[in-house]
């Protein structure tokens, strides 16, 4: 059934890619059968590449950006939804933006993970209304119902409680996970985050890890006007040999204070289903 698309009713039009590893067939008709149920006004549209397989990644570089292109160059798609993550999307990110024209500003895009590459390359182009949440992939979860339908609720309808309760009206924010947003900084995918509210999140790292990640943003953000961080879940850490001897907070905290950011607290985004909306730039809602 996922091959091509359902066909329920073409009055919000969402196209689905793989831009960094490979979905499963059941998985996508898990997804139709929930959208058939909560959103009938939405179609989604399961390209062919999501179930490409090309060793680690869903596809050739060249495959999974010609999907991408594709779908955010056709008038006819209202929102992009990146299927899921794992190690690809930086590959193809900068690429993919420079052939993108007019149709593609008019669209959502959402995701999250390593999805973030593209998040932040769209942002920075000033492409679209961005933003970070569940993905199909959540459909395995435990519950994984629930952040697939908020997905669908914040892309068709943009309802107000579908968001990260501590957004503040009329400031920036943006999301990512934390080694995802490390890597790209200081590359050409790194948009300007001056005046934002950044908020991270992370899973199955060492504490070690965390820290120098944490580290490495923190002094590269340090000097550029950033309004604050906000701590996300940090979720199925590894044991190392040792304990390290900090949680996530206070290594967040430690490193925020080393370079003049503000610490703001914890905020409800992660590799989870309650996973919440966070939308890119000014909120307006």
């Amino acid at each position: 059934m996922a091959q091509g698309t359902i066909s329920i009713s073409s009055s919000f039009r969402i196209g689905i890619c793989a831009p960094s590893t490979p979905f499963t067939r059941e998985n996508a008709d898990r997804v139709i059968a929930l959208a058939a149920e909560t959103h009938p006004q939405a179609e989604l549209i399961f390209v062919e590449q999501c179930f490409f397989e090309q060793g680690h990644f869903a596809g050739s570089d060249e495959q999974r950006t010609d999907s991408f292109v594709a779908l955010a160059n056709d008038p006819s798609i209202d929102a992009i939804w990146f299927a899921r993550g794992g190690y690809g999307a930086a590959r193809i990110a900068e690429s993919a933006i420079s052939r993108l024209h007019s149709h593609a500003s008019r669209k959502t895009y959402l995701g999250y993970s390593d999805a973030g590459n593209l998040l932040a390359a769209l942002y920075r182009a000033g492409i679209g209304k961005v933003a970070h949440g569940p993905m199909p992939a959540d459909i395995s979860r435990p519950g994984g119902n629930i952040a697939v339908r908020r997905a669908m609720d914040w892309m068709v309808k943009k309802q107000p409680e579908t968001l990260e309760s501590g957004l503040i009206t009329g400031i920036k924010h943006v999301a990512f996970n934390l080694m995802t947003l490390a890597m790209m900084t200081g590359t050409n995918l790194m948009p300007d985050l001056r005046d934002h509210i950044l908020i991270v999140e992370e899973i199955s790292e060492y504490l070690y890890a965390f820290d120098r990640a944490m580290f490495h943003l923190c002094s590269n953000l340090a000097d550029h006007g950033l309004s604050g961080i906000k701590l996300g879940n940090v979720s199925d850490i590894p044991e190392n040999d040792r304990p390290f001897g900090e949680d996530p907070e206070a290594i967040t905290q430690r490193w925020s204070q080393a370079n003049a950011i503000a610490y703001l607290g914890r905020a409800e985004i992660g590799h989870d289903v309650q996973n919440k909306i966070v939308p890119f730039g000014i909120l307006n809602i």
